[in-house]
């Protein structure tokens, strides 16, 4: 195997592991906040607009923090695809338009 060929098994084994372990941080987050917010309505006995509140701000806690995930990881992937020449704009370079003649 070639320097480069390792390399690249290398390069493709960290963004695997990154994947790996940044979903798993991500989806331990959302329990911790899903278990929070469950202990919170439990403890609160039927207030209706305070349990409401906990539901709200741990939705928002919970799609803000998958979402970004997502996002980052979608332009993180894209960026190296550009940047290794296998994404959209080398792949198909622009066609100049055809000339103008002005009568």
């Amino acid at each position: 195997m070639s320097r480069d060929e390792a390399r690249a098994v290398r390069d493709t084994e960290l963004e695997k592991d990154r994947a790996r372990y940044g979903l798993l941080a991500v989806v331990i987050s959302n329990l911790a906040i899903a278990g929070v917010a469950i202990f919170g309505v439990w403890q609160l006995d039927g207030d209706k607009a305070v349990i409401v509140g906990i539901l709200t701000a741990a939705f928002t806690a919970v799609s803000s923090l998958t979402t970004a995930y997502l996002g980052i990881k979608a332009v993180s992937n894209t960026a190296k695809s550009i940047a290794l020449g296998d994404g959209p704009a080398r792949r198909h370079p622009e066609a100049t338009p055809p000339a103008q003649h002005t009568p």
